[in-house]
């Protein structure tokens, strides 16, 4: 499809979508009553449920709260509080995710995370690791000291977490499932996390399920399996697979014309450039004044980006944080099914619609399904950025002041033409 007329039809999608999502109500948060939801708990007594996930705090570190999460009052729906990517494809908006996840009751404990843990299985983090690497939810049972209480906790990475109270124990009440994978990464004492998570990635699981399971410790060599901090844990995962799946690309034909691709979610628009060439990889972001991490509605602009080479990155991003990573790898498994490489841009507009953040599971699928649409196609890559630049609040000769691919500071550039 020839650039112009994808670019015309995508603004009619995204005028529709526009629409429809200012007849959605967003007030969610002036709504949560924990109090309501979990009235009828007893602290005096083992509270009975099903725990589909796991959470793993970071404030405090080393000393990190731990917990199981449990739908209580809904456990016939447990699955569905459960962050993965069938999320997108049920159209989840922000104040569903938040009435999902807040609607998880987080029982929790304090643990150093320098405690070993390759062979708790028993008591707390025992339940918490059958919990983690099982394929289903878990029937459960925990003790509680204190009646829930709301601690929303919300970051750029991982997913909200709801009310929270600490547990004084937690047993299984059934047998969890645990897929033969799994239990081979587990039987293996000298299996590096690294190879361990290629495995499991390589035999069909997501890097949702591989970031769960090493978050509850159990990957990796056994000296060293500790817990990880769920927003650690995810952004391991995602680099991870990534690094794994450009290594693969390192020998692969380089895509021949520029391609352009598109999709939005939750108040983020995506435009995605293929361009001929050796691997460069660059996520551009542009957050509008009164978006959740601009809030200022009178601020300009805030851009926001970092960049790799062929060599990939010797350091964590300084400006895109876990962003960065979700977008690579959803890029990369397109690549990936292509058998192409390429050099990419990734430019994301982050608008005012998006007024709380829900994690970068929504950017790594909104960017996986961009894909499976229609794409435009351009004559040269600086021909395709000056027309999609079109659509950012941003003008060109900001984004080229900002973005290493724009400004041409990359290696071959005469591969763009």
């Amino acid at each position: 499809m020839e650039l112009s007329a994808f670019i015309e039809c995508e603004q009619n999608e995204r005028a529709e979508r526009r629409r429809l999502a200012r007849e959605k109500s967003y007030d969610i948060l002036d709504r949560l009553d924990v109090a309501d939801q979990f009235a009828t708990l007893d602290t005096d007594h083992a509270v009975g449920s099903v725990s589909p996930s796991i959470f793993v705090g970071r404030s405090g570190y080393p000393t990190v709260s731990t917990g199981l999460l449990s739908p209580v009052g809904n456990e016939a729906d447990a699955t569905q509080y459960v962050t993965d990517s069938a999320w997108y494809g049920e159209d989840v908006g922000i104040a569903d995710v938040f009435q999902r996840r807040t609607g998880m009751l987080n029982a929790s404990q304090k643990t150093p995370v320098e405690t070993n843990v390759a062979d708790a299985w028993d008591g707390f983090l025992g339940t918490q690791r059958e919990v983690a690497i099982a394929d289903r939810p878990v029937s459960i049972e925990v003790g509680l000291t204190e009646s829930p209480e709301l601690d929303l906790s919300v970051d750029a990475v991982s997913a909200p977490t709801g009310p929270r109270a600490q547990a004084t124990e937690a047993t299984l009440t059934e047998n969890p499932h645990v897929p033969r994978p799994v239990k081979k990464t587990l039987e293996d004492d000298d299996w590096a996390a690294t190879g361990a998570i290629n495995y499991l990635y390589n035999r069909g699981f997501d890097v949702y399920e591989i970031n769960t399971i090493l978050s509850a410790g159990a990957l990796g060599r056994e000296r060293n399996r500790r817990l990880v901090p769920t927003r650690w844990s995810i952004t391991a995962v995602d680099d991870t697979v990534g690094q794994y799946l450009r290594g693969k690309q390192a020998n692969a034909p380089s895509v021949d014309t520029v391609s352009i691709w598109h999709n939005e979610y939750l108040g983020n628009s995506f435009w995605i450039v293929l361009a001929p060439g050796h691997w460069e990889f660059e996520l551009v972001e542009h957050k509008a004044p009164g978006s959740v991490w601009n809030p200022d509605p009178t601020a300009g602009v805030h851009l926001a980006s970092d960049y790799e080479g062929a060599g990939g990155r010797t350091s964590y991003v300084d400006e895109t944080a876990g962003a960065y990573y979700a977008a690579r790898l959803a890029v990369l498994e397109y690549l990936d099914s292509i058998g192409r490489q390429a050099k990419v841009l990734v430019l994301r507009h982050v608008s005012d619609a998006y007024w709380a953040p829900v994690g970068v599971w929504q950017l790594r699928e909104a960017i996986r399904h961009a894909f499976e649409g229609e794409h435009g196609e351009s004559e040269t890559f600086n021909a395709a950025v000056a027309a999609i630049s079109e659509q950012f609040p941003a003008d060109l000769a900001s984004l080229r002041r900002k973005s290493t691919l724009v400004a041409g500071r990359q290696t071959g550039l005469d591969s763009f033409g």
